[in-house]
């Protein structure tokens, strides 16, 4: 779960660390008197979950009040776009104190799978360009597993900081390194992270996602959650039950099994198409599961066809084919069904489908899946 900059300070300033003053603001007839009860030059922000908003234009400077009032009636309720989220509308923007800024840094923890520990990623270059810094400048960014004996302080040093703002970098990074483990947060970010003039070191951006499967644990961080920024095929999908992801393509997938379903976008793809989805049942999927997952599918306006791809076990074929039929008997589905089934039952499943009066497309394997997704 993503939750936003002005909630990840909060969550910042609980631990200690340094932010700059800042307020949120939601709606265009407060942005006037919010800004007046608030000392330029300031920072304004857009808030929505998404990177690089600098550079889409979420983000900028004003220097007095009337080019701050300007600037925040501009990005409040604009469509942010970005590389790595594609279109935002803008529903809150943080006022953020300017500071000055001597150096900007990189800080994050993230968890690293393969080694099964957080990762520490620090670098002497920070800002908006942290990925060009990554290609052509790997040697200033610094990478440790945090083991049982870690030394904040020496991994600073080894970093390449050497003055009086180490101890600083440190503590944050113990900080943040409490919270992720206190929160089960899967990347905690800064960046920038940033040495004022003043010698201060101070958090001007957070980033945090947390693991889904821990928010059970976490009341606090799952009432974060904006889902005015969720996609609302996929938060429909968590409500019912359902695994599910949306994509850009136009073949609706239904799978029972998550190695399945990258198998059978595979064979979309194989046959000149795109997934239009990412969809699980389970095994044990119901009849009323089944409907509600087909609700899901043509509620999206660019499908064509649907491709529903069974390995009958738990749940078995037959049982399918007849969730599979009142689904479409009830919801009126339009496009073309394609059903491919392997396993228990499987012929009376495909009986039950070839003698229901509706329009499926019953193939016997995935070789006649691609022929006949090629001439949708």
């Amino acid at each position: 779960m993503k939750i936003h900059e002005y909630q990840a300070k909060e969550l910042f300033k609980q631990y200690g660390i340094k932010v700059p003053k800042s307020v949120l603001c939601e709606k265009k007839e407060n942005i006037e008197h919010t800004i007046k009860d608030f000392s330029v030059p300031c920072v304004i922000k857009a808030q929505v979950h998404s990177g690089a908003r600098g550079k889409a234009g979420g983000v900028k400077l004003a220097q007095d009040y009337q080019n701050a009032i300007e600037i925040a009636n501009e990005i409040l309720g604009m469509e942010l776009v970005s590389k790595q989220a594609g279109a935002k509308k803008v529903n809150k923007i943080l006022i953020e104190q300017a500071v000055d800024i001597e150096k900007e840094l990189y800080l994050s923890l993230t968890f690293d799978r393969a080694n099964e520990a957080i990762a520490l990623i620090l670098s002497t270059q920070g800002g908006m360009d942290i990925e060009e810094t990554a290609k052509t400048t790997p040697e200033k960014i610094y990478t440790e597993l945090i083991k049982d004996n870690f030394n904040p302080l020496e991994t600073v040093s080894k970093a390449g900081f050497h003055d009086n703002i180490s101890k600083q970098i440190a503590d944050i990074i113990s900080s943040l390194h409490k919270l992720a483990k206190e929160k089960d947060a899967l990347l905690v970010e800064i960046n920038p992270l940033v040495i004022t003039k003043q010698n201060e070191v101070i958090a001007l951006d957070a980033k945090i996602n947390f693991d889904d499967n821990a928010l059970f644990r976490h009341e606090d961080i799952l009432a974060l959650k904006d889902e005015a920024e969720e996609n609302p095929f996929e938060l429909q999908a968590q409500k019912e039950g359902l695994n599910y992801i949306k994509l850009d393509g136009t073949i609706g997938c239904m799978v029972n099994g998550a190695g399945l379903a990258m198998a059978t976008m595979d064979v979309i793809r194989l046959a000149g198409k795109n997934a239009a989805n990412f969809l699980d049942v389970g095994g044990g999927a119901s009849s009323e599961k089944i409907e509600k997952a087909f609700k899901l599918l043509i509620a999206d306006k660019n499908l064509e066809a649907v491709f529903i791809n069974i390995f009958g076990g738990i749940l078995r074929c037959d049982f399918l084919a007849e969730g599979v039929k009142n689904a479409i008997q009830n919801l009126n589905i339009k496009v073309p069904v394609i059903v491919r089934m392997e396993g228990t039952n499987k012929e009376n499943g495909a009986d039950i489908l070839n003698h229901s009066g509706l329009k499926f497309t019953v193939i016997k394997d995935l070789n006649e899946a691609i022929e006949v997704i090629k001439n949708i």
